[in-house]
């Protein structure tokens, strides 16, 4: 592993175990203040909305100042919006506090920029995919924690989140390696000129929204799904979840090292996109237990391969003095298919039927595979 690594993954694992803490218990949390459904909706949305307009500008700052300080900057900004909520007295103040978690929530894509700094280019899918496994942490570790901390009042596990996010700001401050390359005062004047979207990244921003909105919409809809197929419980769903979410973890902590040796990351991404979209159709017409694990693997697995691949492939098409921008696009394009995804999965679902989500994603990946199947790699001429 390059020097540096875990002290990176460590950060963005407690980063996500505050993340799961919330996540889980937040839409609860808003009904004490009279938060209809729709406005529960709108507190997700927001966080969301808030990553995607935030995350290139603070990609951007790591570009100009290094990884480190922004990483830190990122994890002070989710503990005071994580406080924020906690002590709110009134729903708008919760708004408030998710909008700051969301502008905050960037440092993920600046450690992915931390990682392919430090990682040689055969190793970058790999490293991605091992920071990608940091989710699976998080999600795991994270709700139980929430639990126990919800014995104590309604308000604790959001102190306890902002508790984690501020004393691993701390460590970070102390730990951290700044990873970025020094450039020369002319790079670093080119830096500031130009955007790093260039037609290749503007085409994999649109892929990963796309694809983003097709997974979104599999999650809001699945729990739906799966009592009108299966009169599955909310426990029944919970444990479904695992699934997918260690299938993936494996994929991304142990797999997709190898599997991008022997393929490729371009390969490997168009691979993840055809067999999410054949889950995706399965699952459409799926109406008994052995073929629903089936296609949830296959689900799984597709997205296991395709989110490390592609921003190892982000990676090489950017250039290397705005890696942090052209991941803070990505991130932000995810953003916003996070808000788009579940909303019109279900729109599709009460007016097309149970299977209209997942035969409408199955066609976006399809969408997304066309667009990036002809994708090189650019001639990197010296920005201008």
């Amino acid at each position: 592993m390059p020097a540096g690594f875990w002290t990176i993954w460590t950060t963005v694992a407690l980063d996500l175990v505050g993340f799961g803490i919330v996540v889980p218990i937040l839409g609860r949390y808003a009904e004490r203040f009279g938060a209809s459904g729709f406005e529960v909706g709108l507190l997700f949305a927001t966080f969301s909305l808030a990553q995607m307009v935030f995350a290139p500008l603070l990609g951007r700052l790591s570009d100009r100042i290094g990884r480190k300080p922004v990483i830190v900057l990122s994890l002070v900004g989710t503990a005071i919006g994580s406080v924020v909520t906690g002590a709110a007295g009134a729903l708008w103040v919760l708004f408030l506090g998710r909008a700051l978690d969301g502008a905050s929530g960037a440092s993920v894509a600046v450690a992915q920029g931390a990682v392919i700094d430090i990682a040689p280019p055969e190793q970058r899918a790999r490293l991605i995919g091992l920071l990608g496994a940091a989710f699976g942490v998080g999600f795991v570790v994270g709700p139980a924690l929430g639990g126990l901390a919800a014995l104590g009042g309604p308000h604790v596990p959001f102190y306890v989140a902002g508790a984690i996010a501020g004393i691993n700001a701390i460590a970070a401050y102390i730990r951290l390696p700044e990873t970025k390359p020094q450039t020369s005062v002319s790079q670093e004047k080119s830096t500031n000129r130009g955007s790093s979207l260039t037609p290749a990244l503007r085409r994999m921003a649109i892929v990963l929204f796309i694809g983003t909105v097709s997974f979104a919409g599999f999650e809001a809809t699945f729990s739906l799904f799966g009592q009108q197929r299966f009169s599955l419980t909310e426990g029944s769903n919970a444990m479904l979840f695992l699934f997918v979410g260690v299938v993936m973890v494996v994929v991304q902590g142990v797999l997709i090292g190898p599997l991008t040796v022997k393929l490729g990351s371009r390969s490997l991404m168009r691979m993840g996109l055809v067999v999410i979209s054949l889950g995706f159709v399965g699952m459409a017409y799926t109406y008994s237990w052995a073929p629903l694990f089936v296609v949830l693997f296959m689900v799984a697995v597709g997205q296991g391969v395709f989110g490390p691949s592609s921003s190892a492939l982000v990676a090489e098409l950017a250039p290397e003095e705005k890696r942090g921008e052209a991941l803070g696009y990505q991130q932000s394009a995810g953003a916003l298919g996070r808000v788009v995804g579940p909303v019109l999965g279900g729109v599709l679902f009460d007016a097309a039927g149970t299977g209209a989500p997942y035969l409408f994603g199955a066609a976006l990946m399809m969408i997304a595979l066309a667009a990036v199947w002809s994708l090189t790699k650019p001639t990197v001429s010296s920005p201008m």
